[in-house]
């Protein structure tokens, strides 16, 4: 297939692999898609180690990195960043998350690196990932949160560089159009993580509308070829996709979270505030429930609410791989509507091309019935 995307990244196949496992970004990658990397959960030297390994596995094939830099957040004191930012967070706040553990019976595990949590959450601290970034052969730079800096377009522009960011109203894709992006990720209400309320179906017209001659990729409800052939006839150029490689054996998703997904549903998933402080697409347990329960603190704006709750799912994630019944209960991760299709585990590679394949068929079929 050849779209507007595949001519501006050089990739065979107009589908984007988004995953923060640098084994998923070099797979999908590897396979003729195009594979990005989250880079916000890292710290700068993680973020370089990493690059650096996928560039030894993807020799010489276009690449990208996500990046989440917030419009708006919490300010801290670049002094004592942590101290200053864990001030602000009540404690009421700390007093139920530990009351939830302790009903939960969590037994303790190795506590968060809070500096970093709090940096990676700050404008100052995309600043430092996007400097490593640069030192690296990447092709493209994703905004994940909001538009992105002016000094990253230029930047990027500067560099030859593409950039993207994701949208999910018209409104956000003038935004973007107007601070010089270069690619539209028009992300529906299905995806996994951080998003809108308005739908793929209806979203991603609309965004091809207005964007001009810039690509638009379609997201959100799209995990095999024949939705990805349906993006392809809204207008989008391609498809983003994140949640489908959670079902990819390359995948750093602890294997407890990975059981709970293969028997989700559709109708699993809510959107929730609770991890980030931004609604955010995730497995419905009972995490959720007990912050919707009478009396329940509301979330806190990013980053605070990640520093109030980070800690406490490095403890449910590392309870639940073990077997722990209570942890199981709470174990819960981003993940989009998709999710009821999941059947496998399957390698990255194998979903990428199954995905093109099937997509190329599925429009020789339509194309037949003319």
């Amino acid at each position: 297939m050849r779209t507007a995307l595949t001519d501006l990244l050089g990739v065979e196949h107009p589908l984007v692999g988004f995953n923060r496992s640098p084994a998923v970004v070099a797979a999908v990658t590897n396979a003729g898609g195009f594979g990005v990397l989250a880079a916000s959960v890292y710290s700068p030297d993680e973020l370089d180690a990493q690059l650096t390994w996928i560039e030894e596995q993807v020799e010489g094939r276009p690449y990208g990195v996500d990046l989440l830099v917030p419009e708006k957040f919490v300010p801290g004191d670049p002094a004592d960043l942590v101290a200053s930012m864990r001030a602000q967070i009540p404690d009421e706040h700390f007093a139920f998350v530990r009351d939830l553990l302790e009903k939960y019976d969590i037994p303790p595990a190795p506590t968060v690196d809070q500096q970093h949590v709090a940096a990676s959450l700050t404008r100052p601290g995309a600043v430092a990932l996007l400097d490593t970034a640069f030192r690296h052969r990447i092709s493209l730079i994703a905004s994940a949160l909001g538009t992105p800096p002016p000094e990253l377009v230029a930047r990027a522009k500067e560099a030859g560089v593409g950039t993207a960011a994701l949208v999910g109203q018209a409104r956000h894709a003038e935004r973007q159009i107007a601070a010089g992006v270069d690619v539209l990720v028009a992300q529906g209400t299905e995806a996994g993580g951080h998003t809108g309320t308005i739908a793929t179906m209806v979203l991603t017209p609309e965004i091809v509308d207005i964007a001009g001659d810039r690509p638009v990729l379609a997201a959100g409800g799209i995990a095999d070829g024949r939705q990805m052939a349906a993006a392809l006839a809204l207008g989008a150029a391609g498809v983003w996709c994140g949640s489908v490689w959670l079902s990819s054996a390359e995948d750093v998703a602890v294997q407890a979270i990975k059981s709970k997904f293969l028997a989700a549903s559709s109708a699993d998933t809510l959107r929730s505030p609770t991890r980030t402080g931004k609604p955010a697409r995730q497995l419905r347990t009972a995490w959720h429930d007990e912050w919707a329960a009478p009396g329940s603190p509301d979330p806190l704006p990013l980053p605070l609410q990640p520093m109030l709750v980070d800690d406490a799912w490095q403890r449910i994630d590392a309870a639940a791989e073990a077997g722990h019944e209570g942890a199981l209960r709470l174990e819960s991760f981003f993940v989009g509507q998709v999710v009821g299709s999941f059947r496998d585990i399957r390698p990255a590679g194998e979903i990428t091309r199954t995905m093109a394949a099937d997509c190329e068929r599925r429009i020789r079929e339509l194309a037949g019935r003319l």
